[in-house]
């Protein structure tokens, strides 16, 4: 079997070596070892030496050469928008306050459906819709961020972590 063993952020491996595509939910994108069926058919294993959060156009390397592209798949969320900038960055508090996963972009927040988070928006003043998109959240200072290959704060991080 085919084995992946290493991951390449987005615009870092050549993608005119690319074997296959993976399309993977937002929990299913940050493993160490697991039995993946490739987009084309493609059967390998997900072989890395310690789990790392796998975002959309990432490069798994083929340890007999080539790559496998990540791409999120669609899931069942929430758009959030304030009525302004100060609205919106209030919406951003409370939800950061609870750790939820989150999307950032220009002007909305992508969360999970969760019709008690929901409400609480609602109540807070938020416009909310119902959409299906990929996810790609924000990391997280104290989570999924840390595992990020790239992911460095010089003397400090290495005190700290290393």
């Amino acid at each position: 079997m085919k084995r992946a063993i290493e991951v390449v952020r987005a615009g870092r491996w050549p993608v005119a070596e690319r074997s296959d595509t993976v399309t993977l939910l937002f929990d299913d994108r940050y493993r160490r070892r697991l039995r993946m069926l490739g987009d084309g058919g493609l059967d390998f294993l997900l072989d890395l030496i310690e789990p790392i959060v796998l975002h959309t156009g990432d490069g798994l390397r083929l340890e007999e050469g080539g790559y496998v592209e990540v791409r999120a798949a669609e899931e069942d969320l929430v758009e959030v928008r304030g009525r302004d900038a100060a609205a919106f960055a209030r919406l951003a508090w409370h939800l950061g306050n609870r750790h939820l996963p989150a999307q950032i972009e220009d002007g909305r927040i992508l969360i999970r459906d969760d019709h008690v988070i929901v409400d609480m928006l609602k109540g807070l003043g938020a416009e909310v819709r119902k959409v299906r998109e990929p996810f790609d959240p924000e990391g997280g200072a104290y989570g999924q961020h840390n595992h990020d290959p790239d992911h460095r704060h010089g003397a400090l991080h290495a005190e700290r972590h290393g």
